[in-house]
């Protein structure tokens, strides 16, 4: 299965007792349709991430970014404080890809580089060129 949507908060970095990285985030996915009102809805998946996949999350991902899970559905039971089953029902990330730059300071970072020079931006002089600089 793959989901792509927004990260709802950063990522939750813990270790396992043996040293086993994982982290846990939320991904809220558009739903491909509105509801009655028009209105479109979404659905906030729990995504858990082990290893190296978890750190480099916990490095890079950060809340409202643009993010693709591929992964398995994973539902697991247990019994709470007062003695009641909870099913959770998550998704086990086999990869995760990040489909936007990082953010700074609020804005992207193609904004970030608006104000800078393109060094390749026409300055109206030719370029001398050789043959011999050409590679065919």
């Amino acid at each position: 299965m793959v989901l792509i949507g927004r990260l709802t908060r950063d990522p939750e970095l813990r270790y396992t007792p043996s040293g086993v990285a994982t982290t846990q985030f939320t991904l809220a996915v558009d739903r491909p349709f509105a509801n009655g009102n028009g209105e479109r809805e979404a659905d906030f998946i729990p995504v858990v991430t082990w290893r190296q996949l978890a750190e480099t999350c916990a490095n890079y991902l950060r809340k409202g970014r643009l993010t693709a899970v591929e992964g398995r559905m994973q539902v697991r039971s247990y019994e709470n404080s007062e003695g009641k089953r909870v099913y959770v029902t998550e998704v086990i990330a086999d990869n995760v890809r990040f489909l936007e730059s990082n953010r700074e300071n609020g804005r992207s970072s193609s904004q970030a580089n608006e104000n800078k020079v393109d060094p390749f931006s026409d300055d109206g002089k030719p370029i001398d060129i050789s043959n011999d600089d050409l590679p065919f």
